[in-house]
């Protein structure tokens, strides 16, 4: 009995060791507990509102006045899940990784790598004072000479795809896999971009404010050790 006992301890044991990490919700339909709003005008402006707001269960940004929504924890080595819609018209906002150093450019943007949701631009990378590298790099970013991460260089590194997003008011996934110092994208499950060798690995995950209004219906984050399928370098 006393083997049998030490048997089922120590399978018990690797059963809880193997089994699959937890997907948390980042935010719980309430309030924006777990977040912290970085929002330029409210510094001057005393009328100014928040631009983030829980509505009907929903995390929804109104657009205006410019700004962020960051989380207060770091993560590292994670995939993040958002289901998001434009509800009424076409509209711009960004999911952002590796965000630190706020205000890092223009005054507005975090230092960070920025995964685009911009309505026919869904998956784009935007270098905000760090970098990343794709395959077909020229071809998606432009001229060598003009890559950069800062003022008016070649931030922006094009997607793989056109029309994976669904019609302005249908709910769209988009997932993001972060892993050491790779970056992978899909939209509504097609693979939209995969970046390495970016300059960053860890940090706070923001939600844009930037002119028009997004809801998220969810955003879940699941600790993760590898990309799912190839590593970014071999995409093509």
């Amino acid at each position: 009995m006393k083997k049998l006992a030490i048997i089922t301890v120590i399978l018990a044991s690797a059963l809880a060791f193997t089994s699959p990490p937890k997907t948390i919700s980042l935010f719980n339909g309430k309030d924006l507990a777990g977040w912290h709003a970085d929002v330029p005008a409210m510094d001057t402006n005393k009328l100014a509102k928040t631009p983030f707001i829980i509505r009907k269960g929903m995390l929804v940004s109104m657009g205006t006045p410019g700004g962020h929504l960051i989380t207060d924890a770091v993560y590292e080595n994670y995939r993040v899940r958002v289901e998001y819609r434009f509800a009424g018209v076409p509209g711009n906002c960004g999911l952002l990784v590796h965000a630190s150093t706020p205000r890092a450019l223009y005054q507005m943007f975090p230092k960070s790598i920025e995964v685009q949701m911009m309505t026919e631009n869904a998956g784009d990378f935007w270098c905000i004072q760090e970098d990343i590298a794709v395959p077909d790099m020229e071809k998606r970013r432009g001229p060598k000479a003009e890559w950069g991460v800062n003022g008016n260089k070649k931030r922006r590194i094009l997607n793989l795809t056109d029309g994976s997003e669904k019609p302005v008011g249908e709910w769209n996934t988009m997932v993001v896999e972060c892993v050491k110092n790779s970056i992978k994208v899909w939209v509504n499950n097609d693979l939209v971009n995969c970046g390495y060798n970016s300059t960053v690995s860890k940090g706070h995950i923001a939600l844009q404010a930037e002119g028009s209004e997004v809801e998220f219906r969810k955003v879940e984050l699941t600790p993760i050790d590898k990309l799912t399928g190839d590593n970014c370098d071999v995409v093509k």
